[in-house]
């Protein structure tokens, strides 16, 4: 059977130039088809190039959101642990103020005591290089380095927190205060026996008071003992920290019991004349690590202020 097949005469009015175009019947429906289907190829194939493109918009905006849920979470924390430096910043301010009695009898301490509580934190100061690291390009890695910095503040805070715990340890420990209300009658050091007019060592202040006058503890501490104590008479003795140790004697009455716990300016005997005395008066000692220290370097409070 023969096959079918088209003429397409295309002429030109101006010219008289005539173009035939003899195609088949096969090759003439693929040509109809492809100009009537061509566009809605296109039209099938932009779609699904723009479906793919939301999808992926999708999964990265399910991405987003779970990076931003984790960030915002980090995020939180981290306010958290700033809020909380801040606070432990602002106590430690207002603990580090001593009060400035407390302050002037500290540095007449022994040496070996006093180091740690004027500040002895070598080693402990951070350079800004340690605080300040380079920046980063990744928000993770910008979390993970505020993260180092606020731990390393934090251990810094921790080594200043307790340098100020000593200091405030050792400040409650320290003898500042008078003992009792009185005038001073026998200093620390070399004099006159009174009894014999020999020359002697007196390990101590006496306070001359009228009998009865009460006596505070000079310093936070423990009661190590209350009792009658040959020369001395009634004796109290108060165990502070640090090795410090204060001794009260000739009392006419005890107020406290060996154990109990004391603090600064609490009442804990009366002036009385008990022992080797010739008068109404306090024998007050001070002890450093087993060695006598002389009161008055320490005395910079008058008692009940």
């Amino acid at each position: 059977m023969p096959r079918t097949r088209y003429t397409i005469v295309i002429a030109d009015r101006g010219t008289g130039v005539v173009r035939r175009l003899t195609i088949g019947l096969r090759a003439g429906l693929i040509t109809v088809l492809l100009v009537f289907f061509l566009p809605v190829l296109i039209g099938l194939g932009a779609r699904w190039s723009a479906l793919d493109e939301i999808s992926h918009l999708r999964v990265r905006s399910t991405t987003l959101e779970v990076e931003n849920t984790s960030y915002r979470a980090a995020t939180e924390a981290l306010t958290s642990q700033i809020q909380s430096l801040q606070t432990a910043v602002d106590d430690l301010g207002a603990r580090s103020q001593l009060d400035p009695a407390a302050a002037k009898a500290m540095e007449k301490l022994p040496p070996a005591l006093k180091t740690r509580a004027v500040g002895g934190m070598a080693g402990a100061a951070m350079s800004s290089s340690a605080l300040f690291a380079p920046s980063f390009s990744a928000p993770e890695d910008t979390f993970g380095m505020l993260r180092d910095l606020l731990k390393g503040l934090e251990r810094y805070l921790n080594l200043v927190k307790k340098d100020v715990e000593y200091r405030e340890s050792l400040a409650a420990a320290t003898p500042t205060i008078w003992p009792t209300r009185g005038w001073l009658s026998g200093g620390y050091g070399m004099r006159a026996d009174p009894f014999t007019g020999a020359p002697d060592f007196h390990p101590g202040l006496d306070i001359s008071a009228d009998k009865g006058s009460p006596v505070y503890a000079t310093a936070d501490g423990t009661v190590s003992s209350s009792s009658w104590t040959g020369d001395y008479g009634n004796l109290i003795v108060l165990q502070h920290r640090f090795g410090i140790a204060t001794r009260y004697g000739h009392l006419s009455k005890f107020l406290v019991k060996p154990g109990q716990r004391v603090g600064r300016g609490d009442l804990i005997a009366y002036v009385g004349a008990t022992g080797r005395a010739t008068g109404a008066h306090l024998h007050y000692e001070v002890i450093v690590n087993g060695r006598l220290l002389n009161p008055l370097r320490l005395l910079f409070t008058k008692p009940g202020a």
